[in-house]
């Protein structure tokens, strides 16, 4: 993830200005802000999530675990009733962040406002509201809110230092220009961003408040150098809500909202946060280059043309060709598939029925919609000279209502993938919290059939994000376990974590756009398949007993 938004703002043009009120009298959130999925989430079926034989939660009070193992007791988090509701899904998240902020803390200390702010991710700053304001406060601030379709409403705030998300993320949702519907306000939220640290903002957080104490949340959140940390420039941007539901967004039929859930996911992809095969960034690019392009003219799109644009088509380690140098295109080079791809789209197809098959591949991946934290994981030591040059690979987690994937953000594909139904978690500090390079780290388990045997394997991901990571999942696992209360309406399989094959790849019909979606199941080499042997993972029989350690790995039994 070496670039954001943020790095590329320069490339935006189309600045909004709005007419923000000069008074503190703000509208009030409209009704539809706070109704529930409830209707939605009746009609799904109980087969979405099918009962396996390990539990969700590693929690002792979850007595009945079956033969899944806790790794590690060392940090306990409280587990509330968790409503389906969006608002209530994200006040829970608040609560599970405090209190792993209250359980950072020295026992014999109350929680003070600094170190909550520097512990969590909320970042609790209501107590400015008891405060005057000061000279600073009063003055009137430029807002930009960067959508993530190359444009920016620009805002002249007279009260900038205490105008709250909810505040922004309305003056957004009524300009007349964007022409938003309603949909848009549980579909969207405010985010602060940088290429270090994603923040999901609440309504009542205010904006001006968290982007003064960023420094202070990177150095708490990130590993990043002191030069990075001060380069580091965060942005304010419209974004998708990671906690609106897939299935609704499948559903929406408004070309609106779907343009701007369109870029977003390209973003996704050009970025290689997404992995794909290379086929399947090829049909997208091509798909993305008619919808910029139009249709094809002999005389402009040729080899030559997409040579020169590939890198905005395709992510930078698929348009990079070891013979690029040589300013020679091969039958197989990039250039000339996306042209092929390009060529194939028939000129009658219209763009909104190609945004709608982009965006139906990128609803077929697994971690589509997710939050996305940085972290490591070691690498595994094979021999002296791995030995001697080992290092952790870098890892974005990648965090959504399915499950938790970990992805090699350089090379840009799966690590693991796990439904929630498929693994145990577990979060613990650091064992030496003095020393910067000791980190909080997460406990991902899952069982997997080795030479025959049932086995249990742990990976550690080090992270300072990971309190978040663990607060997240408790969200998800927790609205989980409530919807298989309901008779639902099946959901189809999206993406198999075996590492067998059958090599096919199924085709969308009815159709003529040339769009391949996610195989059930793919090459053991696929960016999709879980790729354990590039892991450090220690080893559990049935019985719970350690079979096999690497790494770093210490456990006392």
């Amino acid at each position: 993830m070496d670039s954001h938004p943020g790095d590329t703002a320069k490339n935006y043009i189309t600045v909004i200005p709005v007419e923000y009120p000069r008074s503190r009298v703000y509208p009030q959130p409209p009704e539809y802000m706070v109704e529930p999925y409830n209707d939605y989430l009746r009609e799904r079926t109980h087969d979405d999530y099918v009962s396996s034989d390990y539990k969700l939660n590693p929690e002792a009070q979850y007595e009945d675990r079956g033969r899944l193992y806790t790794v590690s007791k060392r940090f306990e988090r409280e587990k509330p009733h968790l409503s389906t509701s969006y608002l209530d899904r994200e006040r829970e998240w608040e609560k599970s962040l405090n209190s792993h902020a209250a359980a950072c803390q020295d026992p014999g200390l109350p929680v003070s406002k600094e170190n909550a702010i520097n512990t969590n991710l909320e970042m609790q700053m209501s107590e400015s509201h008891h405060n005057e304001m000061n000279p600073v406060q009063r003055m009137a601030l430029s807002i930009c809110v960067f959508l993530m379709s190359r444009v920016v409403i620009h805002m002249e705030l007279e009260d900038g230092a205490n105008a709250t998300a909810q505040d922004l993320l309305q003056c957004v949702l009524q300009e007349e220009q964007l022409a938003l519907p309603r949909l848009a306000a549980s579909m969207f939220s405010l985010w602060m961003s940088s290429s270090i640290l994603e923040l999901q903002l609440k309504p009542y957080h205010k904006p001006y408040e968290i982007r003064q104490k960023w420094r202070v949340l990177t150095n708490k959140y990130s590993t990043a150098s002191d030069a990075r940390l001060l380069r580091d420039e965060p942005v304010l941007s419209f974004q998708r809500n990671v906690f609106f539901s897939r299935r609704a967004e499948e559903r929406i039929k408004d070309q609106k909202l779907l343009d701007l859930l369109y870029e977003e996911a390209k973003y996704n992809i050009l970025e290689g946060r997404y992995p794909c095969e290379v086929s399947h960034y090829i049909m997208l690019g091509g798909i993305q280059a008619r919808i910029e392009l139009g249709p094809y003219i002999p005389q402009v799109h040729t080899t030559q043309f997409f040579r020169e644009q590939q890198n905005k088509f395709l992510p930078a380690h698929v348009s990079r060709s070891s013979w690029s140098w040589l300013r020679i295109s091969g039958k197989n080079s990039p250039e000339v598939r996306l042209l092929e791809q390009f060529k194939r789209i028939p000129s009658s197809t219209p763009s909104r029925k190609l945004v709608r098959k982009y965006l139906e591949f990128c609803w077929s991946l697994p971690y589509y919609g997710a939050a996305f934290f940085q972290g490591q994981v070691e690498q595994p030591v094979r021999d002296l000279t791995s030995l001697i040059t080992h290092q952790d690979i870098s890892v974005l987690v990648a965090i959504n209502a399915q499950g938790v994937y970990v992805i090699d953000n350089v090379q840009c594909t799966l690590l693991l993938g796990l439904k929630y139904e498929e693994l145990s978690w577990d979060f613990a500090k650091p064992s030496q919290e003095d020393n910067p390079d000791c980190l909080p780290c997460l406990f991902l388990q899952f069982m997997v059939l080795e030479n025959g045997t049932r086995v249990s394997k742990i990976l550690q991901v080090f992270s300072k994000q990971a309190p978040m990571m663990d607060t997240l999942i408790s969200v998800f696992v927790e609205e989980l376990k409530q919807r298989t209360a309901y008779v639902e309406e099946s959901e189809r399989p999206l993406y198999d974590t075996s590492t067998d094959s059958d090599g096919t790849v199924h085709k969308l019909t009815n159709t003529q756009v040339p769009l391949t979606m996610v195989s059930r199941r793919e090459q053991p080499q696929s960016c999709l398949s879980n790729k354990l042997s590039k892991l450090t993972l220690a080893t559990f029989d049935e019985d719970g007993r350690c079979i096999g350690q690497m790494g770093s790995w210490s456990f006392s039994y």
